[in-house]
């Protein structure tokens, strides 16, 4: 484990997929000063909290992580989260990993960060096959009815008759609490 420099903090990052996953298990144990909790997909960097610990920390931090694809998963948003941060005095340290980058790396920590951060990115895209594999083959089945609708057939009724008589979608989806797609799907459905 990684110190922080002479008043710099240990900061903890934990991101799950969904709301439901358990985030205890990624960083329990590590002695941290602050963590910041996202419950988002890893596809892109686009996540509030990430956001959050990218504004909070100083020169001198340590982030922690529990591993590479619990930052980014795929090598693009890898690389330029860790420079970024390295390019401001904080180390980036992964646990699962056993890796520190603090912007001094020798050739051979790079190296590594580029084929770990691969291998998340491979690893994402192999599930996404797998899904759409799996769903398709449901569908020839008829076993895969989509997910369940949210709205009430009333209120998909209602949606229809408001957005013919010229409202705005994006105010409908705020009013019901859903995105501007669904009101698109709504539509065309």
């Amino acid at each position: 484990m990684t110190a922080a420099r002479r008043g710099g903090k240990r900061v903890g990052y934990i991101r799950v997929s969904t709301v439901d996953q358990n985030t205890v298990r990624q960083l329990d144990g590590v002695q941290l000063d602050k963590v910041f909790t996202d419950k988002a997909s890893g596809a892109d960097t686009n996540r509030p909290q990430l956001k959050a610990a990218m504004e909070y920390l100083r020169d001198g931090d340590v982030l922690v992580v529990h591993s590479m694809d619990r930052l980014a998963r795929n090598i693009t948003d890898l690389l330029h989260t860790v420079e970024t941060l390295n390019g401001r005095g904080v180390v980036v340290d992964f646990v699962k990993e056993s890796l520190t980058f603090t912007g001094d790396d020798s050739a051979m920590s790079k190296l590594m960060l580029t084929i770990m951060g691969g291998v998340a990115e491979f690893e994402r895209a192999m599930i996404r096959e797998r899904q759409r594999e799996g769903i398709a083959k449901a569908k020839e089945a008829g076993k895969y009815q989509g997910r369940k609708s949210t709205m009430t057939a009333a209120q998909v009724q209602s949606i229809r008759e408001r957005v013919a008589a010229g409202e705005n979608k994006s105010a409908l989806a705020r009013e019901f609490k859903v995105t501007r797609q669904t009101i698109y799907n709504v539509m065309a459905a």
